[in-house]
Formats: structure tokens, C-alpha cells, sequence
């Protein structure tokens, strides 16, 4: 098992380019030194070469730290980070794409929809889930919005009113006439998370999970963690399986039609402004 564990994490470091000069220097230790036991295979010069590129290394590495912080790092970040790769890269010839937030109004803006169109559900094979807090929860709504909305500094938004308009998005797009499937629902509480899969079942394979925390400057000083297969053999498939039980949770818009509007209409909008 440890062996494993190892392999996988020189698989990983190989796919970063991560502590190459240490894998080198180690490779070429480990051929010199049994030949240099045998006798003058191996000329003394290139032995101390050998010798000294390894303590060259290992005084680089104590010198500029290059451990597990910089490497958690490159797959955490804010919002901003997250925007470097745009979603209209990530995206592109994607054949699914699971979104589920709280609101998901900033997911759920034109242009964003128009690339899960044109880029998505342009083809048979593809599906788009939605999922979103459910509008006729008059509870869960007050609650997420003391969460999202009072926890930040400089509120952009108000998340009842991001929820009412996302809620009549995924109306639109349901009408839509694609060739993909289009599929959304409704849970009755917020997780504390927000979460974003693209193609799960193929070699493409990312997800971008963003935790809400207890208080925040702005929502893009939240943090976010990306991970695909080769990141995290473990926690890939422990997010997509969240997203799973959320969706198998969800309350589906055939079963919700009517209420819609009614429920959102007795919201009330005295939440300080924030949403997600």
C-alpha cells in the first residue's frame, strides 16, 4: 500500500514537473553507486560530479521551499484564480456539466448559458444538471441568505433575488430545443459549498468545489479547490459522489412546476445584500 502511495505521488510529480532535479540527482546516484563498488568502472571524477550535483540539490531545496504548500497552492485559489481558465475553455467539447450552488446566478448568467448551448448541449451524448436551493423553501432561503448575504463585507447581490432570477433561467432553458439533455432540480438546504463537474466519466475529467466559510471581504475571496483524477485519486470521486447525492436528493422540476413563482413571491427581500 505504501508502495503505491509512493508511485502515485512520483506519477503526480512527474505530471507537475514537480522535484525533477531531485528525481535526476536520485537516478543517477542510484546507477553510479553500484558500479562504482565493483572497481574503476566508473572514472572518480564523475563520481564526485555525481556526488556533488546531489548536495547541490539538497542544499537548493533547503534554501527555497518547494513542499506541500506551493503544491496546495496550485490547486487552491479565489475566484480570480478560477477565472485564469475561462468556461468557455473548460467547456469546450465537454459532453457534461453538473452545476450545483446555492443560487448559481453567477454560473447562470447569458453568456455562461449561451456556452453550455452552443458548446454542450449542441451535441446528442450530452447532459447539463443544474441544481439550486429550492424556491418554495421559505426556511432554507432566510437561512442561506444570513450565511451568504451577512457574511460579507461588500455584498454584490442579494441572494433571494440571484435565486429568482436563476430560477426563471432554468425555466428558459428547459424550453430550449438542443440535442443534448437538459436537467435541473431543487434541494432544500445549503451544503455550505458550491460545486462545478465537468465530463465525470472521462479522461477530461475536473470538478471546481468552492467553500462559502463563515465570513468573506467579497464572494471571490472565497476559496476553491480544483481537482481532476490525476490531483487526487481520492477526493475526485468523493466530490463527484456529492454531487450524486445531490442530485438523487433534489426535488425535479416536474414535481415543482406550479409552485415556482408563488414560492418565490413570498419571499421576503430584507437580507443584506451578498448571494452566490
Amino acid at each position: 500500500m505504501h508502495l503505491n502511495r509512493t508511485l502515485r505521488h512520483i506519477k503526480a510529480d512527474f505530471l507537475h514537473l514537480r522535484n525533477i532535479e531531485a528525481y535526476a540527482a536520485a537516478a543517477v546516484a542510484a546507477v553510479l553507486a553500484p558500479l562504482a563498488i565493483i572497481g574503476d568502472l566508473v572514472p572518480v571524477n564523475v563520481q564526485w560530479a555525481a556526488l556533488l550535483a546531489g548536495v547541490a540539490v539538497i542544499v537548493y531545496r533547503s534554501a527555497v521551499p518547494l513542499g506541500s504548500p506551493s503544491q496546495f497552492d496550485e490547486l487552491a485559489g479565489d475566484r480570480d484564480s478560477f477565472h485564469g481558465l475561462p468556461l468557455r475553455e473548460r467547456w469546450h467539447n465537454a459532453r457534461e456539466v453538473w452545476i450545483f450552488a446555492p443560487s448559481a446566478v453567477n454560473l447562470l448568467n447569458s453568456q455562461h448559458c449561451d456556452i453550455l448551448r452552443r458548446e454542450v448541449l449542441s451535441h446528442a451524448d450530452s447532459v447539463v444538471r443544474v441544481i439550486v436551493l429550492d424556491p418554495t423553501n421559505p426556511a432554507a432561503i432566510e437561512l442561506a441568505a444570513h450565511q451568504l448575504d451577512d457574511s460579507l463585507d461588500y455584498p454584490m447581490q442579494e441572494f433571494a433575488e440571484s435565486l429568482r432570477t436563476s430560477v426563471r433561467q432554468l425555466g428558459l432553458m428547459s424550453k430550449w430545443q438542443v440535442a443534448g439533455s437538459f436537467e435541473y432540480g431543487f434541494i432544500d438546504y445549503n451544503p455550505g459549498f458550491s460545486l462545478v463537474v465537468t465530463d465525470a466519466s472521462r479522461r477530461s475529467a475536473s470538478l471546481v468545489v468552492e467553500f462559502h466559510a463563515f465570513h468573506n471581504e467579497t464572494t471571490h475571496s472565497r476559496m476553491h479547490l480544483e481537482l481532476t483524477p490525476n490531483t487526487s485519486e481520492r477526493w475526485f470521486p468523493y466530490w463527484v459522489s456529492q454531487f450524486d447525492h445531490i442530485w438523487e436528493r433534489a426535488r425535479k422540476p416536474e414535481t415543482a412546476d406550479s409552485p415556482f413563482a408563488e414560492g418565490m413571491r413570498d419571499q421576503s427581500s430584507d437580507s443584506t445584500t451578498g448571494g452566490d
